[in-house]
């Protein structure tokens, strides 16, 4: 059985990540592969009678075949919608890739599922302490990438930035999503173009601007990594 992990990762917060993580979720459910959405990281939870819980989180757990406890799809819960960082110091909790890792590891080492994404929090470079980013927990476990570029003015900076920084931490983005975060973006066709020159790896999709978009609305639109 061959199994497919990736690590999502975005141009910046807000770009349509989780959406486009659960659906390539759904889309290999689709496929019928064993699914498993992961979000190790996540600050903004509600308070609710189970605990801490994370609309993305739980976006993911919906479009998972694998059941797992919430604490393992999403180990590190912050309430306050704010860089996690800044969420975990104000707790006295610094963050740590170490930590991370060795939750991912545990749950990685023990489930067989077939498609795997993990999905991070805001861009590659948030940090979870003075000397660290969550990029070190990518890096720890050599996870290939995907990277989501919210289309808007700025965003093929943006998006070269990221890929570059992304290779130069030794891992390979081996695919890209297009998301329209607004209906009416000048020159979005000539930005398309550009990027589909300028980052050398496939892109998997181009999800339009959508009022209300659904997993699965999202995912006829996408393409699953080879």
């Amino acid at each position: 059985m061959s199994r497919q992990r990736f690590f999502i990762t975005g141009t910046d917060t807000d770009v349509g990540k989780t959406i486009c993580t659960a659906a390539l979720l759904h889309k290999a459910k689709l496929a019928a592969k064993t699914t498993l959405g992961l979000k190790p990281l996540a600050a903004g939870c509600e308070v609710t009678d189970a605990g801490l819980r994370n609309a993305d989180a739980l976006a993911l757990i919906a479009q998972s075949t694998e059941s797992l406890p919430y604490e393992q799809v999403n180990p590190v819960a912050l309430q306050e919608a704010i860089a996690p960082h800044i969420a975990a110091e104000r707790l006295n909790k610094p963050l740590s890739a170490a930590r991370l890792v060795g939750y991912l590891r545990g749950v990685l080492m023990i489930n067989r599922a077939e498609f795997i994404c993990i999905e991070g929090a805001g861009g590659w470079r948030v940090p979870l302490n003075p000397k660290e980013t969550l990029a070190e927990v990518a890096k720890d476990l050599n996870l290939p990438v995907i990277l989501v570029v919210g289309m808007k003015l700025g965003c093929i900076n943006h998006a070269l930035l990221t890929a570059e920084a992304i290779q130069r931490d030794g891992l390979n983005v081996v695919g890209w999503i297009a998301n329209q975060l607004t209906p009416d973006m000048e020159a979005y066709q000539e930005n398309i173009d550009s990027l589909k020159k300028l980052i050398r790896v496939p892109c998997l999709g181009e999800v339009p601007h959508l009022a209300e978009p659904s997993v699965e609305e999202v995912a006829q639109y996408l393409t699953l990594p080879g």
